[in-house]
């Protein structure tokens, strides 16, 4: 039976051009596109072979803590 489950992600984009998404709720789970669009489409099948192996060690699926906010912060040094 197929779930729905829901994470957060983390997107900046890389001193090329490329975008760089990264999903915190499992260690080293990053992909990338070209595009915006890409890069969550590539995630996403990243998320979905995480999870996948997690099952198939009977292990439960990681839960993310909802991310409160980003933000920007100017420091001089």
């Amino acid at each position: 039976m197929r779930k729905e489950l829901v994470f957060q992600l983390i997107i900046e984009q890389d001193e090329t051009g490329y975008y760089v998404a990264e999903c915190p709720a499992f260690k080293a789970c990053y992909s990338q596109g070209k595009t915006y669009e890409e890069a969550i489409g590539n995630i996403k099948e990243v998320i979905a072979m995480c999870a996948a192996e997690f099952r198939k060690k009977g292990q439960a699926v990681p839960r993310q803590s909802e991310t409160i906010g980003v933000r920007r912060v100017e420091v001089f040094v």
